[in-house]
């Protein structure tokens, strides 16, 4: 599917909750990977824009984001993109969008 960019050069964006780990198989805790084999996490950012603000849940590679990130604290997001998906969940079809970033930088 195809992945869309989305500018975030006017937005106010702040970590909403601290990176955890993505998780590829929750029954055997194997952790998801990027193609170049590196561990990723997954950060909620609000990202505050023309008036309306939006809770994203977005995907990062490990080592694109420095370390103590914390709710409230204020960063660039460098890559975001959009996709969606479509998967059948235990019998159940679901739908929607994912986000990823290349990094999140602290703001200046």
């Amino acid at each position: 599917m195809p992945s869309f960019k989305i500018d975030t050069s006017t937005a106010v964006v702040f970590v909403a909750t601290a990176p955890e780990p993505k998780v590829k198989n929750y029954a055997t805790g194997e952790r998801a990977v990027n193609l170049e084999g590196r561990p990723l996490s997954v950060v909620g950012l609000l990202v505050s824009d023309e008036g309306e603000g939006n809770l994203l849940k977005v995907v990062i590679p490990e080592n694109g984001f420095p370390e103590g990130l914390v709710p409230g604290m204020p960063v660039k997001v460098i890559g975001l993109k959009a996709r969606d998906w479509d998967n059948v969940i235990k019998g159940e079809r679901r739908q929607g969008i994912s986000f990823s970033a290349v990094a999140l930088t602290p703001a200046a």
